[in-house]
Protein backbone atom coordinates (compact mmCIF):
# COMPACT_ATOMS: atom_id res chain seq x y z
CA UNK A 1 0.00 0.00 0.00
CA UNK A 2 1.31 3.34 -0.47
CA UNK A 3 2.41 5.85 2.23
CA UNK A 4 2.08 9.56 2.55
CA UNK A 5 5.14 11.01 1.08
CA UNK A 6 8.05 11.45 2.67
CA UNK A 7 7.49 15.35 3.72
CA UNK A 8 4.49 14.29 5.90
CA UNK A 9 6.83 12.70 8.03
CA UNK A 10 6.68 8.86 7.09
CA UNK A 11 8.12 5.64 5.47
CA UNK A 12 7.82 5.95 1.75
CA UNK A 13 6.14 2.52 0.33
CA UNK A 14 8.76 -0.85 0.32
CA UNK A 15 8.73 -0.88 -3.08
CA UNK A 16 9.67 2.79 -3.36
CA UNK A 17 12.37 2.10 -1.07
CA UNK A 18 14.16 -1.32 -3.03
CA UNK A 19 13.95 0.79 -6.04
CA UNK A 20 15.69 3.43 -4.02
CA UNK A 21 18.59 1.50 -2.80
CA UNK A 22 18.85 -0.48 -5.71
CA UNK A 23 19.63 2.97 -7.41
CA UNK A 24 22.28 3.62 -5.50
CA UNK A 25 24.13 0.34 -5.00
CA UNK A 26 23.78 -0.80 -8.49
CA UNK A 27 24.52 -4.85 -8.08
CA UNK A 28 23.03 -7.53 -5.70
CA UNK A 29 23.33 -5.14 -2.44
CA UNK A 30 19.83 -5.13 -1.83
CA UNK A 31 17.94 -8.09 -0.20
CA UNK A 32 14.31 -7.86 0.38
CA UNK A 33 13.09 -11.15 -0.24
CA UNK A 34 11.53 -12.88 3.08
CA UNK A 35 13.78 -15.88 2.72
CA UNK A 36 17.19 -14.09 2.68
CA UNK A 37 16.09 -11.46 5.07
CA UNK A 38 15.69 -14.87 7.72
CA UNK A 39 19.30 -14.26 8.14
CA UNK A 40 19.29 -11.14 9.16
CA UNK A 41 16.38 -11.77 11.49
CA UNK A 42 18.15 -11.53 15.09
CA UNK A 43 21.78 -11.37 16.43
CA UNK A 44 23.45 -13.27 19.68
CA UNK A 45 20.71 -12.51 21.78
CA UNK A 46 18.42 -15.40 19.75
CA UNK A 47 15.55 -15.04 21.79
CA UNK A 48 13.99 -12.12 19.62
CA UNK A 49 13.12 -12.13 15.94
CA UNK A 50 12.00 -9.91 14.22
CA UNK A 51 12.33 -9.45 9.81
CA UNK A 52 13.77 -5.95 8.77
CA UNK A 53 12.02 -4.07 6.06
CA UNK A 54 14.98 -4.92 3.92
CA UNK A 55 18.84 -4.87 3.76
CA UNK A 56 21.39 -2.79 1.96
CA UNK A 57 25.05 -3.97 1.36
CA UNK A 58 27.42 -1.13 0.28
CA UNK A 59 31.21 -1.51 -0.78
CA UNK A 60 32.03 2.03 0.13
CA UNK A 61 32.48 4.99 2.56
CA UNK A 62 30.25 6.88 -0.43
CA UNK A 63 27.55 4.52 -0.53
CA UNK A 64 26.84 4.46 2.99
CA UNK A 65 26.62 8.27 2.89
CA UNK A 66 24.01 8.28 0.41
CA UNK A 67 22.17 5.67 1.92
CA UNK A 68 22.01 7.37 5.02
CA UNK A 69 20.83 10.25 3.18
CA UNK A 70 18.04 8.34 1.32
CA UNK A 71 16.62 6.84 4.47
CA UNK A 72 16.76 10.64 6.26
CA UNK A 73 15.13 12.47 3.67
CA UNK A 74 12.00 9.36 3.87
CA UNK A 75 12.46 9.01 7.73
CA UNK A 76 13.22 5.23 7.33
CA UNK A 77 14.28 3.79 10.47
CA UNK A 78 18.19 1.75 10.00
CA UNK A 79 20.09 -0.63 11.84
CA UNK A 80 23.67 -0.89 11.54
CA UNK A 81 24.84 -4.84 11.46
CA UNK A 82 28.28 -6.12 11.80
CA UNK A 83 28.99 -9.90 12.26
CA UNK A 84 25.45 -10.17 14.13
CA UNK A 85 27.53 -11.87 17.28
CA UNK A 86 25.66 -8.74 19.64
CA UNK A 87 24.19 -10.48 22.84
CA UNK A 88 22.39 -7.71 23.75
CA UNK A 89 19.99 -7.48 21.12
CA UNK A 90 21.77 -4.33 19.52
CA UNK A 91 21.68 -5.34 15.89
CA UNK A 92 18.09 -6.39 16.48
CA UNK A 93 15.96 -5.53 13.13
CA UNK A 94 12.71 -3.29 13.05
CA UNK A 95 9.53 -4.72 10.75
CA UNK A 96 9.55 -0.61 9.36
CA UNK A 97 13.46 -0.41 9.53
CA UNK A 98 16.82 -1.17 7.04
CA UNK A 99 19.52 -3.18 7.95
CA UNK A 100 22.63 -1.71 6.82
CA UNK A 101 25.16 -4.69 6.56
CA UNK A 102 28.20 -3.61 6.88
CA UNK A 103 30.19 -7.07 5.95
CA UNK A 104 31.64 -6.12 2.55
CA UNK A 105 33.89 -3.74 4.69
CA UNK A 106 35.83 -6.19 5.16
CA UNK A 107 39.48 -4.86 4.13
CA UNK A 108 42.56 -3.57 6.08
CA UNK A 109 43.65 -0.51 4.50
CA UNK A 110 46.62 0.09 6.54
CA UNK A 111 49.47 -1.56 8.92
CA UNK A 112 51.61 0.99 10.16
CA UNK A 113 54.53 -0.72 12.06
CA UNK A 114 56.36 2.57 12.41
CA UNK A 115 53.28 4.35 14.46
CA UNK A 116 52.36 0.44 15.64
CA UNK A 117 48.53 1.27 14.29
CA UNK A 118 46.32 -0.76 11.89
CA UNK A 119 43.29 0.44 9.73
CA UNK A 120 40.59 -1.31 9.00
CA UNK A 121 37.28 -1.40 7.45
CA UNK A 122 34.55 -2.48 10.12
CA UNK A 123 33.68 -5.78 8.70
CA UNK A 124 37.30 -7.24 9.36
CA UNK A 125 37.37 -9.61 12.31
CA UNK A 126 38.84 -9.41 15.65
CA UNK A 127 41.33 -11.73 15.13
CA UNK A 128 41.53 -11.11 11.52
CA UNK A 129 43.46 -7.68 12.78
CA UNK A 130 46.07 -10.34 14.72
CA UNK A 131 46.72 -12.46 12.19
CA UNK A 132 47.73 -9.65 9.43
CA UNK A 133 50.42 -8.32 11.75
CA UNK A 134 51.04 -12.26 13.61
CA UNK A 135 54.64 -12.46 10.95
CA UNK A 136 55.95 -9.20 12.32
CA UNK A 137 55.79 -10.35 15.79
CA UNK A 138 52.27 -7.72 16.68
CA UNK A 139 48.95 -8.09 17.81
CA UNK A 140 45.34 -6.40 18.88
CA UNK A 141 45.02 -6.58 22.51
CA UNK A 142 41.21 -6.76 22.73
CA UNK A 143 40.37 -10.30 22.55
CA UNK A 144 36.82 -11.22 23.40
CA UNK A 145 35.83 -14.47 22.93
CA UNK A 146 34.13 -14.50 19.56
CA UNK A 147 37.01 -12.51 18.12
CA UNK A 148 37.53 -15.13 15.50
CA UNK A 149 33.58 -13.77 13.97
CA UNK A 150 32.81 -10.55 15.77
CA UNK A 151 33.99 -7.51 13.98
CA UNK A 152 36.20 -4.33 14.66
CA UNK A 153 33.43 -2.37 13.61
CA UNK A 154 31.16 -3.89 16.02
CA UNK A 155 33.77 -4.34 18.64
CA UNK A 156 33.69 -0.26 19.00
CA UNK A 157 29.84 0.43 18.63
CA UNK A 158 29.34 -2.61 21.82
CA UNK A 159 32.94 -1.28 23.22
CA UNK A 160 33.98 -5.12 23.31
CA UNK A 161 36.60 -6.88 25.62
CA UNK A 162 38.06 -9.96 26.37
CA UNK A 163 40.11 -12.32 28.58
CA UNK A 164 43.12 -9.69 28.20
CA UNK A 165 40.97 -6.88 29.09
CA UNK A 166 42.31 -6.54 32.48
CA UNK A 167 45.83 -5.57 31.85
CA UNK A 168 45.58 -4.42 28.24
CA UNK A 169 42.45 -2.61 28.33
CA UNK A 170 38.98 -2.53 26.67
CA UNK A 171 38.27 -1.80 22.49
CA UNK A 172 38.01 2.13 24.00
CA UNK A 173 41.55 1.84 25.06
CA UNK A 174 42.89 0.50 21.86
CA UNK A 175 41.15 2.62 19.21
CA UNK A 176 43.07 5.58 18.15
CA UNK A 177 40.74 6.90 15.19
CA UNK A 178 37.70 6.15 13.46
CA UNK A 179 35.51 7.51 10.29
CA UNK A 180 31.68 7.67 11.23
CA UNK A 181 28.93 8.78 8.62
CA UNK A 182 25.75 10.83 10.17
CA UNK A 183 22.42 10.55 9.50
CA UNK A 184 22.51 13.38 7.37
CA UNK A 185 25.09 11.71 5.21
CA UNK A 186 28.01 13.95 6.35
CA UNK A 187 31.78 11.87 6.63
CA UNK A 188 33.74 12.46 9.87
CA UNK A 189 36.95 12.01 10.74
CA UNK A 190 37.55 11.43 14.50
CA UNK A 191 41.12 10.69 15.83
CA UNK A 192 43.56 9.44 13.84
CA UNK A 193 46.99 7.66 14.49
CA UNK A 194 48.13 10.07 17.44
CA UNK A 195 47.60 9.15 20.93
CA UNK A 196 45.30 11.64 21.34
CA UNK A 197 43.01 14.54 19.38
CA UNK A 198 42.49 17.72 19.91
CA UNK A 199 39.13 19.16 21.39
CA UNK A 200 36.52 16.84 22.95
CA UNK A 201 36.38 13.44 23.13
CA UNK A 202 34.06 12.51 20.49
CA UNK A 203 36.09 9.68 19.96
CA UNK A 204 35.16 8.31 23.70
CA UNK A 205 31.64 9.09 22.60
CA UNK A 206 31.57 6.87 20.38
CA UNK A 207 33.07 3.85 21.48
CA UNK A 208 30.24 2.07 23.51
CA UNK A 209 27.67 4.08 20.99
CA UNK A 210 25.86 1.38 19.94
CA UNK A 211 25.10 2.41 16.41
CA UNK A 212 22.95 5.41 17.54
CA UNK A 213 24.98 8.07 17.06
CA UNK A 214 26.60 6.94 12.97
CA UNK A 215 27.32 4.38 11.10
CA UNK A 216 31.62 3.56 11.45
CA UNK A 217 33.24 2.78 8.34
CA UNK A 218 36.82 2.77 9.33
CA UNK A 219 39.01 2.16 12.07
CA UNK A 220 42.42 2.71 13.36
CA UNK A 221 43.66 0.58 16.46
CA UNK A 222 47.02 0.79 18.05
CA UNK A 223 49.18 -2.96 17.91
CA UNK A 224 51.42 -4.17 20.29
CA UNK A 225 54.12 -6.46 20.06
CA UNK A 226 53.76 -9.59 21.28
CA UNK A 227 55.39 -10.29 24.66
CA UNK A 228 58.66 -12.25 24.87
CA UNK A 229 57.02 -15.04 27.53
CA UNK A 230 53.72 -15.82 28.03
CA UNK A 231 52.64 -18.48 31.27
CA UNK A 232 49.12 -19.42 32.37
CA UNK A 233 48.19 -20.52 35.89
CA UNK A 234 45.27 -23.35 35.94
CA UNK A 235 44.02 -22.57 39.55
CA UNK A 236 41.45 -25.46 41.46
CA UNK A 237 39.23 -23.88 44.37
CA UNK A 238 36.75 -25.77 46.97
CA UNK A 239 34.85 -22.91 46.71
CA UNK A 240 33.59 -20.25 44.87
CA UNK A 241 34.46 -17.73 47.61
CA UNK A 242 38.06 -19.25 48.48
CA UNK A 243 38.48 -18.54 44.19
CA UNK A 244 37.02 -14.96 44.83
CA UNK A 245 39.14 -14.20 47.84
CA UNK A 246 42.26 -15.40 45.63
CA UNK A 247 41.29 -13.06 43.04
CA UNK A 248 40.95 -9.87 45.77
CA UNK A 249 44.38 -11.13 47.42
CA UNK A 250 46.47 -11.05 43.77
CA UNK A 251 44.94 -7.41 42.67
CA UNK A 252 45.74 -6.48 46.71
CA UNK A 253 49.28 -7.58 46.12
CA UNK A 254 50.07 -5.05 42.82
CA UNK A 255 50.18 -7.72 40.75
CA UNK A 256 47.99 -7.24 37.41
CA UNK A 257 48.16 -10.33 35.14
CA UNK A 258 47.71 -10.02 31.70
CA UNK A 259 44.34 -11.96 32.29
CA UNK A 260 42.70 -13.44 35.12
CA UNK A 261 39.20 -15.68 34.45
CA UNK A 262 37.17 -17.54 36.52
CA UNK A 263 34.65 -20.65 35.80
CA UNK A 264 32.37 -22.10 38.45
CA UNK A 265 31.67 -25.73 38.48
CA UNK A 266 28.99 -26.46 36.02
CA UNK A 267 31.17 -24.10 33.10
CA UNK A 268 34.14 -26.11 34.17
CA UNK A 269 32.13 -29.24 33.59
CA UNK A 270 30.94 -28.37 30.13
CA UNK A 271 33.96 -27.01 28.59
CA UNK A 272 35.87 -30.32 29.87
CA UNK A 273 33.24 -32.77 28.19
CA UNK A 274 33.59 -30.37 25.11
CA UNK A 275 37.22 -29.90 24.56
CA UNK A 276 38.98 -32.15 27.47
CA UNK A 277 41.43 -30.02 28.30
CA UNK A 278 42.20 -31.63 31.34
CA UNK A 279 39.88 -29.06 34.21
CA UNK A 280 40.27 -30.46 37.68
CA UNK A 281 36.50 -31.75 37.97
CA UNK A 282 36.51 -31.78 41.66
CA UNK A 283 36.81 -27.67 41.94
CA UNK A 284 34.12 -26.05 42.37
CA UNK A 285 35.75 -22.91 41.00
CA UNK A 286 38.58 -22.36 38.34
CA UNK A 287 40.92 -19.77 38.35
CA UNK A 288 42.97 -19.18 35.28
CA UNK A 289 45.55 -16.24 35.72
CA UNK A 290 48.27 -15.67 33.03
CA UNK A 291 51.66 -13.55 33.18
CA UNK A 292 53.05 -11.99 30.19
CA UNK A 293 56.18 -10.41 30.00
CA UNK A 294 59.80 -11.56 30.03
CA UNK A 295 60.30 -15.02 31.19
CA UNK A 296 61.89 -13.83 34.86
CA UNK A 297 59.19 -11.73 35.36
CA UNK A 298 56.80 -14.60 34.09
CA UNK A 299 57.95 -16.57 36.61
CA UNK A 300 58.07 -14.14 39.73
CA UNK A 301 54.65 -13.33 38.96
CA UNK A 302 53.28 -16.91 38.52
CA UNK A 303 55.33 -18.12 42.20
CA UNK A 304 53.41 -15.21 43.57
CA UNK A 305 49.89 -16.12 42.30
CA UNK A 306 50.59 -19.92 42.75
CA UNK A 307 51.83 -18.73 47.12
CA UNK A 308 48.35 -16.62 47.37
CA UNK A 309 46.31 -19.70 45.75
CA UNK A 310 47.67 -21.66 48.39
CA UNK A 311 47.21 -19.46 50.96
CA UNK A 312 43.18 -19.46 49.72
CA UNK A 313 42.83 -23.63 49.79
CA UNK A 314 43.80 -24.22 46.02
CA UNK A 315 43.43 -27.83 45.72
CA UNK A 316 44.77 -27.71 42.11
CA UNK A 317 47.94 -25.15 40.67
CA UNK A 318 49.35 -26.25 37.57
CA UNK A 319 51.54 -23.71 35.43
CA UNK A 320 51.66 -23.93 31.47
CA UNK A 321 54.96 -25.33 30.35
CA UNK A 322 54.56 -24.54 26.91
CA UNK A 323 52.49 -22.38 24.32
CA UNK A 324 50.01 -25.30 23.53
CA UNK A 325 49.24 -25.61 27.20
CA UNK A 326 48.63 -22.48 27.54
CA UNK A 327 46.57 -22.21 24.51
CA UNK A 328 44.90 -25.33 26.26
CA UNK A 329 43.81 -23.80 29.23
CA UNK A 330 42.29 -20.81 27.25
CA UNK A 331 40.41 -23.00 24.68
CA UNK A 332 37.53 -24.19 27.48
CA UNK A 333 37.17 -21.01 28.70
CA UNK A 334 36.98 -19.38 25.44
CA UNK A 335 34.50 -22.18 24.42
CA UNK A 336 32.04 -22.32 27.84
CA UNK A 337 29.46 -20.78 26.19
CA UNK A 338 28.66 -23.29 23.56
CA UNK A 339 29.84 -25.82 25.61
CA UNK A 340 26.80 -24.98 27.88
CA UNK A 341 24.83 -26.68 25.11
CA UNK A 342 25.44 -29.62 26.33
CA UNK A 343 24.21 -29.29 29.37
CA UNK A 344 20.47 -27.22 28.20
CA UNK A 345 18.93 -26.28 24.85
CA UNK A 346 19.26 -22.72 25.22
CA UNK A 347 21.18 -20.31 27.86
CA UNK A 348 20.64 -16.54 28.31
CA UNK A 349 24.13 -14.60 28.56
CA UNK A 350 24.00 -11.63 31.01
CA UNK A 351 26.82 -9.11 31.39
CA UNK A 352 27.19 -7.03 34.48
CA UNK A 353 30.18 -5.56 36.19
CA UNK A 354 30.39 -5.49 40.42
CA UNK A 355 33.35 -4.31 42.23
CA UNK A 356 35.99 -7.57 43.34
CA UNK A 357 35.28 -7.22 47.07
CA UNK A 358 31.65 -8.12 46.28
CA UNK A 359 32.21 -11.36 44.07
CA UNK A 360 31.60 -13.58 46.96
CA UNK A 361 28.55 -11.99 48.17
CA UNK A 362 26.93 -11.96 44.25
CA UNK A 363 27.82 -15.24 43.24
CA UNK A 364 26.38 -16.51 46.36
CA UNK A 365 22.74 -14.50 45.82
CA UNK A 366 22.85 -16.10 42.74
CA UNK A 367 22.54 -19.80 43.81
CA UNK A 368 19.75 -18.66 45.97
CA UNK A 369 18.28 -17.60 42.43
CA UNK A 370 18.51 -20.91 41.03
CA UNK A 371 15.74 -21.85 43.49
CA UNK A 372 13.31 -19.48 42.81
CA UNK A 373 13.51 -19.44 39.38
CA UNK A 374 14.18 -23.45 39.07
CA UNK A 375 16.72 -22.65 36.35
CA UNK A 376 20.51 -23.28 36.80
CA UNK A 377 23.21 -21.10 36.27
CA UNK A 378 26.78 -21.26 34.93
CA UNK A 379 29.18 -18.78 36.13
CA UNK A 380 31.92 -17.40 33.39
CA UNK A 381 33.74 -14.57 34.30
CA UNK A 382 36.60 -11.72 33.99
CA UNK A 383 37.30 -11.90 37.36
CA UNK A 384 39.58 -9.41 37.44
CA UNK A 385 37.49 -6.28 36.64
CA UNK A 386 34.55 -8.15 37.95
CA UNK A 387 32.39 -8.63 34.26
CA UNK A 388 30.09 -11.39 35.11
CA UNK A 389 28.90 -13.70 32.52
CA UNK A 390 25.96 -15.49 34.06
CA UNK A 391 24.57 -18.14 31.99
CA UNK A 392 20.92 -18.78 32.84
CA UNK A 393 20.62 -22.16 31.28
CA UNK A 394 16.53 -22.96 30.28
CA UNK A 395 14.89 -24.50 27.53
CA UNK A 396 12.18 -22.31 25.45
CA UNK A 397 10.06 -24.74 24.52
CA UNK A 398 9.00 -25.64 27.96
CA UNK A 399 6.40 -23.04 28.33
CA UNK A 400 7.07 -19.79 31.00
CA UNK A 401 11.21 -20.92 31.12
CA UNK A 402 12.34 -17.80 28.53
CA UNK A 403 10.39 -15.72 30.63
CA UNK A 404 11.52 -16.84 33.92
CA UNK A 405 15.55 -16.66 32.49
CA UNK A 406 14.67 -12.91 31.77
CA UNK A 407 13.67 -12.55 35.11
CA UNK A 408 16.71 -13.76 36.64
CA UNK A 409 18.91 -12.23 33.95
CA UNK A 410 16.97 -8.69 35.34
CA UNK A 411 17.58 -9.81 39.05
CA UNK A 412 20.89 -10.58 38.68
CA UNK A 413 21.45 -7.14 36.96
CA UNK A 414 19.62 -5.62 39.57
CA UNK A 415 22.20 -6.78 42.53
CA UNK A 416 25.01 -6.10 39.97
CA UNK A 417 23.88 -2.17 40.30
CA UNK A 418 22.63 -2.56 44.55
CA UNK A 419 26.27 -3.95 45.02
CA UNK A 420 27.86 -0.25 43.22
CA UNK A 421 28.49 -2.75 39.91
CA UNK A 422 26.89 -1.70 36.72
CA UNK A 423 24.63 -2.76 34.14
CA UNK A 424 26.81 -4.02 31.35
CA UNK A 425 30.95 -4.60 31.01
CA UNK A 426 31.09 -4.89 27.52
CA UNK A 427 28.00 -6.31 25.83
CA UNK A 428 26.13 -2.99 25.36
CA UNK A 429 22.61 -2.13 26.83
CA UNK A 430 20.44 -2.91 23.18
CA UNK A 431 17.21 -3.96 23.72
CA UNK A 432 17.96 -6.64 27.07
CA UNK A 433 19.02 -4.05 29.51
CA UNK A 434 17.24 -1.12 28.05
CA UNK A 435 14.61 -1.42 30.32
CA UNK A 436 16.54 -1.67 33.23
CA UNK A 437 18.55 1.48 32.92
CA UNK A 438 16.12 3.54 35.82
CA UNK A 439 18.24 1.40 37.79
CA UNK A 440 21.90 2.50 37.61
CA UNK A 441 20.63 6.23 35.78
CA UNK A 442 17.96 8.85 36.91
CA UNK A 443 15.23 10.52 35.08
CA UNK A 444 17.87 13.89 34.75
CA UNK A 445 20.85 11.14 33.98
CA UNK A 446 18.89 9.54 30.73
CA UNK A 447 17.49 13.25 29.60
CA UNK A 448 20.64 14.57 29.31
CA UNK A 449 22.04 11.09 27.46
CA UNK A 450 19.56 11.55 25.07
CA UNK A 451 20.07 15.02 24.25
CA UNK A 452 23.91 13.43 22.90
CA UNK A 453 21.54 11.52 20.79
CA UNK A 454 19.50 14.22 19.69
CA UNK A 455 23.05 15.66 18.42
CA UNK A 456 24.06 13.46 16.07
CA UNK A 457 20.31 11.64 15.44
CA UNK A 458 17.31 14.60 15.88
CA UNK A 459 15.25 12.41 13.88
CA UNK A 460 15.92 9.61 16.37
CA UNK A 461 16.32 7.13 13.34
CA UNK A 462 19.70 5.60 14.15
CA UNK A 463 18.87 2.04 15.80
CA UNK A 464 16.04 3.09 17.75
CA UNK A 465 14.51 1.38 20.54
CA UNK A 466 17.64 0.71 21.82
CA UNK A 467 19.11 1.76 24.99
CA UNK A 468 16.80 4.58 26.29
CA UNK A 469 13.31 3.01 28.16
CA UNK A 470 10.68 4.53 25.89
CA UNK A 471 7.12 5.27 26.51
CA UNK A 472 5.65 2.86 23.89
CA UNK A 473 5.25 -0.43 22.47
CA UNK A 474 5.99 -2.16 19.54
CA UNK A 475 3.77 -4.82 18.47
CA UNK A 476 6.01 -6.52 15.83
CA UNK A 477 8.36 -7.09 18.65
CA UNK A 478 6.23 -7.07 22.18
CA UNK A 479 8.89 -5.13 23.39
CA UNK A 480 9.37 -0.70 23.78
CA UNK A 481 10.48 1.53 21.14
CA UNK A 482 10.49 4.73 20.16
CA UNK A 483 6.82 6.25 18.91
CA UNK A 484 7.30 8.16 15.54
CA UNK A 485 10.48 9.39 16.33
CA UNK A 486 9.14 11.22 19.61
CA UNK A 487 11.53 11.36 22.78
CA UNK A 488 9.42 9.89 25.64
CA UNK A 489 10.69 13.65 27.41
CA UNK A 490 9.01 15.96 25.40
CA UNK A 491 11.01 18.97 27.32
CA UNK A 492 13.77 17.99 25.48
CA UNK A 493 15.37 20.47 22.86
CA UNK A 494 15.30 18.49 19.75
CA UNK A 495 19.25 20.00 17.82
Amino acid sequence: MQMPTPDAGVIASREAILAGLRAILRDDGVIGDAESLVAYESDGLTAYRQLPLAVALPRTTQQVAQILRFCKQRRIKVVARGAGTSLSGGALPLADGLILGLARFNRILDIDYDNRTVTAQPGVTNLGITEAVREQGFYYAPDPSSQIACSIGGNVAENSGGVHCLKYGLTTNNVLGVELVTMEGEILRIGGKTLDAQGYDLLGIVNGSEGMLGVITEVTVRILPRPATARAALLGFPSVESAGQCVADIIGAGIIPAGMEMMDRLATQAAEDFLHIGYPLDAEAVLIVEADGIAAECDEILRRVEQIARTNGANTCRISNSEDERLRFWAGRKAAFPATGRFSPDFYCMDGTIPRRELARVLKAMQGMTEKYGLRVANVFHAGDGNLHPLVLYNANEPGQLERAEAFGAEILRLCVEVGGVLTGEHGVGVEKRDLMPEMFSEIDLAHQQRLKCAFDPELLLNPGKVFPQLHRCAELGRVHVHRGQLPHPELPRF
